[in-house]
């Protein structure tokens, strides 16, 4: 029945500090702490890690963490809350719980990497047994090799060799998890105010999201039920839903990859060939992870060091017109709008929002990089990081020139019809949509702006942007 736990009496218990991974549903972690038949205590820290995230994410978290302990309250559990450094968090729980083992899932950053080898070699020498899972990603980035032994630079090679590697079926989730004999005491998840910096842009965002465990699997239902026989060409197409909108859940491990995974290799297999396409996407993620993994400077300095002496411009007026989605270009400008109001941006606008300013704005990479951390719900440092840098040239993509995309003949060719932009910008419509005024809603008072002003000119002539541009880049060398 749900609200009754199972209590094993005697046992020391096992605490499961969940972080990423806020899903009962293939759960390799959760999965083995069950398996040791002892009392299994659910753990969240608001530690030094989660402090660093942006307003958005960190906000996003919030809600994927009280959908969780609900989860968890139906199968008789509860999720014991606590804020503080993780390593003391966590001997505190132990001393006060008597456990005898700390599991978790793998998580890839820098930060969380030197975080959790300080827990476990601080856990261990204490007695303590400390153990780490997969289940973030597909493969884990040190097994993914080249021929000769190195890591992958190149997208096309590494799915070359992992799309026919075998993924291990999603495991089910536990019908049940052993209570301890007293349950520690829990902080409140409201006294962590971790929606604060989101200020009045969270009751707007708040219609868009899509929460839990749950709502995660019938995103993905949905998307292989209606979408993914048209991904490839609807993919593409700002003002269309064909996407699975799935890396907001992943992001948080509301899904697991495995699951997605399997799900595309099912569509794949009943003869819905864009379904590969969709597999590829995922893979995309792990390349993101894998680079992340073996050059972890992507995420703060030019992945390829040739690039150290580009004269980039730091933060300046026209990168706050950016932010502002006010450059007088119509795709950026949507884009941006639409990552206020939802929290999440189209893959294209995001492309053509990131070249803008790297390319026509001539701003560090690093700029955008940091301002989508503070407003993406689907934030995810591996994948933000090798995206902009992806954009701005300093990264991984194996095109041989110097790409420069012109936003305007990018709208016509996705957007023909205006849709997206109409849909994003008011200024200049006599009825413009509910989504169009929901940006001024969203965004700080402090901009002042309205619907009624008008839409500006742009800040640059893409034409000039792109010649500067181009000069910048011939006149490095590359």
């Amino acid at each position: 029945m749900p609200g009754e736990g199972i209590v094993v009496a005697g046992l020391s218990p096992v605490l499961m500090w969940f972080r990423r991974d806020l899903r009962l549903s293939d759960h390799p972690a959760l999965v083995a702490a069950v398996a040791t038949g002892r009392p299994v205590i659910p753990v969240f820290i608001h530690d030094e890690v989660v402090e660093s995230h942006g307003a958005a994410p960190k906000w996003r978290l919030g809600l994927g963490v009280a959908d969780f302990a609900r989860s968890l309250e139906a199968l008789g559990s509860r999720l014991i809350l606590r804020r503080g450094p993780a390593l003391q968090v966590l001997q505190a729980l132990v001393a006060e719980t008597g456990a005898g083992a700390v599991y978790w899932s793998r998580l890839y950053d820098p930060a969380s990497k030197a975080r959790d080898t300080g827990v476990k070699a601080a856990l261990k020498a204490a007695g303590v047994e400390a153990q780490s899972f997969h289940g973030h990603l597909l493969f884990e980035p040190w097994t993914v090799e080249t021929k000769t032994g190195g890591f992958y630079k190149v997208y096309t090679p590494l799915w070359n060799t992992v799309k026919t590697r075998d993924v291990p079926a999603p495991m089910t989730a536990p019908k049940a998890l052993a209570a301890p004999d007293i349950w520690p005491v829990s902080d409140g998840l409201d006294g962590w105010q971790m929606g604060r910096a989101m200020r009045r842009g969270a009751e707007i965002v708040a219609q868009h999201v899509h929460v839990g465990e749950l709502a995660a699997q019938d995103r993905l239902a949905l998307f292989l039920d209606e979408r993914v026989g048209t991904y490839v060409k609807n993919r593409d197409l700002p003002s269309v839903r064909g996407t699975s909108g799935l890396s907001e859940n992943l992001t948080y491990g509301e899904i697991s990859p495995r699951t997605a995974w399997h799900g595309g290799q099912r569509a794949l297999h009943e003869g819905d060939a864009d379904a590969e396409v969709f597999l590829k996407e995922l893979v995309w993620r792990e390349f993101a992870y894998h680079l992340m993994h073996h050059t972890p400077h992507i995420l703060t300095d030019n992945w390829r060091p040739e690039w150290a002496g580009f004269p980039w411009r730091g933060d300046n007026t026209q990168a706050q017109a950016w932010r502002q989605g006010r450059t007088g270009v119509e795709f950026v400008d949507a884009a941006m709008r639409e990552m206020y109001v939802t929290g999440s941006m189209h893959n294209r606008g995001r492309m053509i929002a990131a070249c803008y300013l790297t390319k026509h704005l001539m701003t560090d990479w690093k700029v955008g990089l940091q301002w989508f951390e503070d407003c993406l719900i689907d934030w995810d440092p591996a994948a933000n990081a090798m995206g902009w840098q992806w954009s701005a040239g300093s990264g991984p993509d194996a095109a041989p020139y110097f790409r420069v995309f012109n936003p305007d003949t990018q709208l016509d060719k996705f957007d023909k019809s205006r849709a997206y932009a109409k849909a994003w910008i008011a200024e200049g419509q006599k009825i413009p949509s509910a989504t169009a005024l929901d940006y001024f809603n969203a965004v700080p008072k402090s901009w002042d702006l309205s619907a009624a002003d008008r839409y500006p000119s742009p800040i640059v002539p893409l034409d000039e942007g792109r010649k500067r541009a181009l000069d910048a880049y011939q006149n490095r060398g590359f």
